[in-house]
């Protein structure tokens, strides 16, 4: 309003008027031609405070008497006012400039506007200021509700239940109503929960396996030695028969504690191969030949083909490590077969060799073969062993680069399966570990 009352009032002043008639013309004329009458009033003022024109025609004639117009027309200085008409008591804003002529103030130039607009102006920018608060507000509201039954409550829901499996709760569960990441963690929990559930079970009935295993053998070793030692008449029959019994006892415990020390070094990294060129056809018929002397005194026949091969190729390998997945393997077809023949074959393909161990026992229930080379699995088996001879298996063979398969034979039993590559494969050996 100043700036544009400036303008005008230059206007004005620059006008040549002469006579009063002059100057009401002017006035009238300017403020009849006001083009911002729908916002402003604009008012020509005379010397007593009378509005003498006004763009809007129903002023005229009234004195405002504010005290803009009284402080222009005395100091000849622009003024202001904020306050309510005296007329209408309406909040007005108005601006005054006094109009000079030869020196003298004349009039006043006065613009009038109505403060209403400015206060819903005022009062519908503040809503809009609260209603955009409220709304912040109200989002971060939601936000944190929406955060803590979406984080924070299945959190500490998942903390609580870790707490509980950390300390012994093994195949604990947690419900899973979620379909976000903490979806997925949920199941990564439970699938450790039961896997630490099983594994406990399983190295439970390891060490309840393995006692009683250790138990067997010694009562029998000890209760023959007694009984030896008390023979005062020397019977060659019962002696001989003793120490074959304590022999084969022995064996037992040898090889026991042989699959225990592969085990213990398997889980401390210290499980190592010394690799060098390998004969075999040699290792595998040297275990086949050995075994046959062993079984034949149980009744159970070893049978073993070549496929009619002279010469197999060398393979590099560890012989002392390969020679115990054959020990191992054919110590298990005598064990759990059942039966009174295990077959043994070894065969040449483009890039492998393939050595098959096979027993004519009742075979392996379909639902367990899966779980076989898995360290203290035994199964629904009866049979006597620690249940981590084929684990040890498996790991040899896959440092050697091979496959080792198992499986129900054709026509019943138990097949054994050892694919070893003919072109060095062979993973480095383990650093040692003190």
């Amino acid at each position: 309003m100043e700036s544009q009352a400036r303008a005008a009032i230059g206007f004005m002043n620059r006008t040549a008027i002469s006579t009063y008639e002059e100057y009401y013309t002017i006035a009238y004329n300017y403020t009849q031609s006001f083009s911002d009458k729908d916002r402003l009033e604009l008012q020509f003022i005379d010397e007593s405070g009378k509005i003498e024109t006004s763009s809007y025609n129903f002023t005229a004639g009234l004195s405002p008497r504010t005290s803009d117009i009284t402080a222009a027309l005395r100091t000849g200085e622009p003024a202001s006012f904020v306050g309510r008409d005296s007329h209408t008591d309406e909040k007005i804003i108005a601006v005054s400039y006094p109009l000079s002529y030869d020196g003298s103030v004349i009039g006043v130039m006065r613009y009038v506007t109505s403060a209403r607009l400015i206060d819903q102006q005022i009062l519908i920018n503040c809503a809009l200021v609260f209603g955009i608060g409220f709304a912040v507000m109200a989002v971060v509201f939601i936000s944190n509700i929406i955060f803590i039954r979406n984080i924070l409550e299945p959190v500490a829901e998942v903390t609580e239940a870790v707490q509980h499996i950390s300390s012994g709760s093994y195949g604990l569960q947690i419900e899973n109503t979620y379909r976000d990441e903490i979806g997925t963690l949920v199941d990564s929990i439970n699938d450790m929960s039961t896997k630490i559930s099983q594994n406990e079970k399983m190295q439970r009935e390891f060490i309840s396996s393995v006692s009683h295993e250790l138990r067997t053998p010694l009562t029998a070793i000890n209760g023959w030695g007694e009984t030896l030692l008390g023979d005062t008449m020397g019977d060659p029959v019962q002696l001989r028969r003793g120490v074959g019994i304590i022999l084969k006892e022995s064996r037992r415990l040898t090889n026991m504690v042989e699959e225990l020390l592969q085990f213990s070094r398997m889980q401390d990294g210290r499980f190592t191969l010394e690799i060098e060129p390998v004969d075999i056809q040699a290792e595998f018929e040297d275990a086949v030949f050995t075994y046959k002397e062993l079984f034949k005194r149980d009744g159970i026949d070893v049978e073993y083909d070549d496929g009619g091969l002279t010469e197999f190729p060398i393979i590099e390998g560890d012989p002392e490590r390969l020679k115990q997945v054959f020990c191992n393997l054919l110590d298990n077809a005598a064990k759990h077969g059942g039966g009174a023949e295990i077959d043994t074959a070894i065969r040449v393909q483009p890039d492998w060799v393939v050595l098959t161990i096979r027993d004519h026992g009742p075979g392996v229930p379909e639902t367990e073969l899966p779980f076989l080379k898995q360290k203290f699995y035994k199964g629904t088996s009866k049979a006597r062993g620690s249940g981590i001879g084929l684990a040890v298996v498996e790991e040899i063979v896959s440092r050697h680069g091979g496959r080792f398969e198992i499986g129900n034979a054709e026509g019943g039993g138990f097949i054994a399966t050892i694919y070893l590559p003919m072109r060095q494969s062979v993973q480095p050996a383990a650093p040692q570990q003190n």
